[in-house]
């Protein structure tokens, strides 16, 4: 009889050794949570939201890489799901970074940069669409491990027509 459970790549309990190729991305690991703000053009307004972000490992050279948002009102209660997505990072020799991450809006993104002194900055290679979603043609983004132990978080975004801005900002902590 087959036995749909996967068995562990590790046992349970244990945690595998960070890959060689991770060490200058290892101060990421864990979950970050904060506030942070954003805009565009084609919105009415600039919104608070709340953002949690996760990167782990399983011993080989990548990242996962999960986040998701929520708008907050004055009182930083969850109005609405804001933003999901997940995605993997293939960390290369000399600090080079690949990252390709999904949302389920229908965008794919394939991103590639590179980490130096706690900075992540990735910028688009290709994005892929499905037919219904929103036209979005490049962005940047910027992760940055601050000494008191703060992730702050850049993204520009160049879509539905509008050049590359600004889009949104956080300021997390680890949880």
């Amino acid at each position: 009889m087959f036995d749909p459970t996967p068995a562990p790549a590790y046992p349970y309990g244990e945690t595998p050794e960070p890959h060689p190729l991770l060490a200058p991305v290892l101060g990421l690991l864990g979950s970050w949570h904060g506030r942070g703000r954003g805009e565009y053009p084609t919105l009415d307004g600039d919104f608070t939201y709340a953002q949690e972000v996760t990167f782990s490992h399983d011993g080989r050279p990548f990242l996962r890489y999960e986040a998701r948002a929520w708008l907050i009102d004055a009182d930083d209660a969850p109005v609405r799901p804001a933003a999901r997505e997940s995605g993997w990072w293939r960390i290369q020799p000399e600090g080079r970074v690949e990252a390709l991450i999904t949302q389920p809006t229908g965008i794919a993104e394939i991103m590639v940069g590179a980490v130096a002194d706690g900075t992540v900055e990735l910028a688009t290679h290709t994005v892929g669409l499905t037919p219904s979603a929103k036209q979005v043609d490049a962005t940047g983004r910027r992760y940055t491990l601050t000494d008191d132990d703060t992730l702050t978080f850049t993204h520009d975004l160049a879509a539905v027509g509008r050049p590359l801005q600004h889009h949104l900002s956080a300021h997390l902590r680890r949880k």
